[in-house]
This record gives structure tokens, sequence and C-alpha cells, in this order.
């Protein structure tokens, strides 16, 4: 945002509606804006990384600069080149939607390069416990960014106001295979959880001096062969190539950590799947739904059906209630195929609510906002 706002400019809106928020410039540290007249190019787009279970928010701001060396001039329209250097900055805050209040983290700089590739922003997760004297409820005195590549974690904690990089131990997995964590991370049981898509979910305590690694398979038929990764866009990590990454996700709901997934070919089968309670990698489905089977003169939706091209992707659980699933498709049958973020009831069977628009894809990121987040401190250092 351009405005010179005191913090972040947070619309909150109904869902399936979008909400919006955005950061005003001056409290961001992006790199020197390139002369009008130079060769260089800067991007500076942001996202919401991930959600703690109380309600504050990880953005990521990526500061982009690409050099387009000019070959010839045409007129008024020069003839570049492909681009020579390329440069990006991070930054990375903890928001309050309620208060707009921001706490901006410092850049994490790490020398190793394996450590320095996963800070990319998609592999990190934002985790907060509240003091004792809250019970363990209530506004949070402390949180930790994390991100996980293997048997090493990066991770931010908020009373010491530094990033620091920790061995893990690891944990056996059922086939010999390297995970591929894809998908957001998911903050549960006082863990946070990274889900490879196509075998299971990883655990650690970001707070643990000597985090340890917990893994749990996918329900049965659930888990795909390994697929070869390709490279992330963002810093070159290996991520998600077998392309489920749209099609499947760890939630939160009701207490709960429960898996989605939907068939990427007819008919869209959506599956929901809830965590046994002893958290041992027991999964049981609650949930089994034929969306193909939606037609448009029976509920009175003109993006359905959803065939062909027009293919489902999960967005989340609800929070609250776990019977209700939010998810969306790009309707290629409608005029400028717009993209419908849709509601599905899955206890009744019934898609009951719908909301079309016209930009990029939605960013997914579940919010509870409990009554005491508008009078709340971000935790900080000391």
């Amino acid at each position: 945002a351009d405005e010179p706002a005191p913090g972040a400019l947070v619309h909150l809106d109904h869902p399936p509606r979008l909400s919006c928020l955005g950061v005003p410039k001056h409290l961001l540290t992006p790199m020197a804006s390139p002369a009008a007249d130079s060769y260089v190019n800067q991007i500076v787009t942001g996202s919401v990384r991930a959600a703690s279970a109380d309600g504050l928010l990880l953005l990521s701001y990526v500061d982009e600069r690409v050099v387009f060396p000019v070959l010839a001039e045409q007129g008024a329209a020069p003839l570049r080149n492909e681009p020579t250097e390329h440069a990006v900055s991070v930054t990375r805050l903890v928001c309050n939607p309620v208060t707009g209040q921001l706490s901006r983290l410092p850049p994490a700089l790490f020398y190793e390069p394996h450590v320095r590739k996963l800070m990319c922003g998609k592999h990190t997760g934002l985790l907060t416990r509240a003091g004792r004297g809250h019970d363990g409820h209530g506004p949070p005195d402390r949180f930790a960014v994390a991100a996980l590549q293997g048997d090493r974690m990066a991770r931010f904690l908020s009373e010491t106001g530094r990033w620091e990089s920790l061995p893990v131990s690891t944990c056996q997995l059922p086939l010999e295979r390297a995970m591929v964590l894809d998908r957001e991370v998911v903050a549960f049981g006082g863990r946070l959880w990274w889900l490879d898509t196509t075998c299971g979910a990883i655990s650690a305590d970001p707070f643990s001096d000597r985090p340890e690694l917990c893994f749990v398979e996918l329900p049965r038929g659930s888990v795909l062969p390994a697929a070869a990764p390709r490279d992330c866009p963002d810093c070159g990590d290996p991520c998600g190539g077998c392309g489920t990454s749209k099609h499947r996700r760890l939630c939160v709901s009701q207490g709960r950590l429960r898996y989605l997934e939907v068939s990427q070919e007819e008919p869209f089968v959506l599956s929901c799947f809830v965590l046994d309670v002893d958290k041992r990698g027991g999964w049981t489905l609650e949930h089994r739904l034929d969306l193909s089977r939606y037609e448009a003169h029976r509920y009175g939706h003109p993006w359905l059906p959803l065939k062909g091209e027009n293919t489902p992707q999960v967005g989340f659980l609800d929070p609250l209630d776990a019977n209700v699933v939010y998810m969306s498709a790009c309707i290629t049958t409608l005029e400028n195929t717009p993209r419908v973020v849709f509601v599905v009831d899955m206890k009744i069977d019934l898609p009951f609510r719908s909301y079309a628009y016209r930009s990029g894809e939605p960013c997914f990121v579940p919010c509870v906002l409990p009554p005491w987040l508008g009078s709340s401190q971000i935790p900080s250092a000391g």
C-alpha cells in the first residue's frame, strides 16, 4: 500500500468473499527504487504465509530486481536482452489483523546454502505460546517462526529477537524417499506441521532447543509414488512436482487435525479424514462426496457443473465447523473464465454459497480471531 499508515491496512470480509491486507511501503525494507531510465525492473509482491492458532498472521514481501540490458532503441520501446542479474530481498512481518499492528522480523542471514534456500517463505510457519498466567489460553507471550529442510531448522524466537539454525532429530519414514514440503505450514497441538502431498506430514516443536521430528503417513490409498521435484521459483529449492499441492491439504477444525483431498480427474471426489486423538498416524474417513454430480439446474449456481477443465481445488475447512469446506475452481465455461470460491456442507452434501472474482488464485489461510485479539500486543523480545 502507498498510504503512510502506522500499521497494516486490513479489510475483513465474510467468506467466501476475499479479505484484503496491505502493508505501507515505508514499513517494509525494499531495496532502493531503480531510476526510471535504468535497465532494472523492480517487482514487490506480498502474501500471507501462515496463521497461528490465535489469529496472528505471518506475512512475506519479496522485493525482486531484474537487470535487462538494452540492445537497441526502437522508438520509445527499447529492445532488451535476456536478464543478466537477479537480486531478491525478503521482508517478513507478524501481523495482528484486528489492530493492524506489525512486528517486522530482522533479515534471515544464513551462510549455509541449504538453509538460505528454505527461507524463501513458502515452507515457513508461525506458532505462538500463551503464558502460564493464562493457563495456556489467551494472548500469547511469545512466538516462533520456523522453516524446515531435511535435518535443519531455521527459526526466529520472539524472546531472543534473532534467527538461528539448529539440527533436528530425523524420524524414520516408511518409504525410502526424501520429503518435499510444498504446502502451507499448519500450527496444531503445540507443533508446526509440514505436508508432503505424496506421502505424509512431519511435525516439530520450534520452541525446543532439540526439536524432534514426528512423521504421520497419509491415509491408506492416498500415498503416491515419489514425484520428480521441480525447483521453487522463489529460491530454487525442490518443491512438489506431481501437481497434487492444490488438491491436498492439512487443516485444523474443531480442535482436530484433518486431511483433505480432491481427485484431479473426473469424477472429482472430495474426501475428508480426521487424525486419531493419539496422533500416532491413524486416520478416520469422515466424508466422501462426488462433486461432479452437482448440476446448475438443481442448485442454482451458474458455474456448475464441475466437469472437464473446471477442476476443483482444495481451499480449507471452516476452523469452527468441520463439515464445511471452502474450495475454488477456474470456470472455463463462463465468460472471462472467472475463478469461483464455493462452500460445501459435506454433512448434507450441499454447495450452498459461492463468490466469483477475476484476480489471481486465492490465498487460502484460515484464521480464527479470538475476542481478546483486539486488545493484545504482538510479543517482542524482553
